[in-house]
């Protein structure tokens, strides 16, 4: 197996900036969102099984880690059952969601759909066995108003400027560079097709939100969530996913490994999806964006895992956290190995 050292290291962290600047981009836009309209997702709340499960698989397809971390917190807080926990846990993919969205956009889309009506479905059988618990009203949930920022001042822009800090000025530098980058065909496509199009738009509307927040919403959300938290993590998880794909492609053996020990594969697939973090998964990702894995696999894989949305919950209660994961392999086992059966 004859290894291009250069190769290797230009092809695996050009791909990987390009995926991690797509999730900081998709991370930004939630993140603004979310702290926007934090408080409507307690208040909006209705004490209907099925409209918990219904909102449940929608917070749990939003990519990312705040729908999974909303519902633990509102079925600690005995506001939803334990079918919407599953519910969410099947349908959310975590941070994977973001990477799947950016390699292979038509078939995430179709992914997060069947995970959706999984979700559901599973949801619905939990609560048709399960006895639940009573819930609290909605009004016992707190939402601090420091959560809540005013994002767009323009009084409070230029003075914030000139105290630059230094998380403000290191998201500017990096979003200016990478759409130099980006501009100069560096990186991303060499012609302006509509993925370097997209690419350039998400650099124009980072560069937007990161002079116009308040330091607040840098510190905390941007920059104490998404980067340190999340960002690069990703980026290391996406580098080495793509150093191990690249060693697999250069090697026959390798990739007949892969393909002639499918069964096997998929039943790793559904054990690593009981690791409570983001970043393992990302290997079943890039195998499959390559033609490697079959999508019944990934499908498994993520109907499993969910990011670390279940760390909460683990420290709230492991007897819930064992539940939830045990229901989640089951349903995994099941759909995954019918599709893998049908040759899907």
């Amino acid at each position: 197996m004859n290894i291009n050292v250069n190769e290797l290291i230009i092809f695996t962290l050009k791909n990987s900036l390009m995926i991690t600047v797509f999730v900081l981009f998709m991370m930004v836009i939630i993140e603004y969102i979310n702290v926007q309209t934090r408080n409507i997702w307690s208040e909006k709340l209705i004490n209907s099984p099925f409209l918990q499960l219904i909102l449940a698989a929608l917070l749990g397809i939003t990519p990312g880690c705040l729908g999974a971390f909303t519902v633990v917190s509102l079925y600690t807080h005995r506001m939803l059952n334990l079918g919407a926990l599953v519910t969410v846990m099947i349908a959310t993919s975590g941070d994977e969601s973001f990477v799947m969205f950016a390699m292979f956009p038509g078939k995430a889309l179709l992914l997060h759909f069947l995970l959706f009506v999984v979700a559901i479905l599973a949801g619905y059988l939990v609560n048709l066995f399960n006895k639940s618990r009573p819930l609290n009203s909605p009004l016992g949930f707190k939402i601090h108003e420091s959560d809540y920022c005013k994002c767009f001042t323009i009084d409070i822009i230029i003075p914030q400027l000139k105290r630059i800090t230094f998380e403000r000025t290191l998201l500017l530098l990096f979003t200016l560079v990478f759409g130099l980058l980006l501009g100069l065909g560096i990186v991303g496509s060499d012609v302006w097709d509509w993925e370097r199009i997209t690419f350039m738009t998400g650099t124009v509307i980072m560069l937007f939100v990161f002079i116009t927040v308040p330091d607040h919403f840098i510190h905390e959300h941007l920059y104490g969530h998404i980067v340190k938290k999340h960002l690069i993590r990703i980026f290391l998880w996406t580098w080495g996913a793509f150093v191990v794909l690249y060693f697999i492609q250069s090697s026959l053996e390798l990739t007949n490994l892969v393909e002639n020990n499918t069964w096997i594969i998929f039943i790793i697939a559904v054990l690593v999806g009981i690791i409570p973090e983001s970043g393992p998964h990302l290997i079943f990702v890039t195998m499959f964006s390559q033609g490697l894995l079959p999508f019944s696999i990934l499908f498994a894989n993520s109907i499993v895992q969910d990011g670390h949305g279940m760390l909460p919950l683990l420290a709230e209660s492991r007897k819930d956290f064992i539940k939830v994961k045990l229901i989640n392999m089951l349903a995994a086992f099941v759909v995954g190995s019918m599709l893998l059966l049908f040759g899907v």
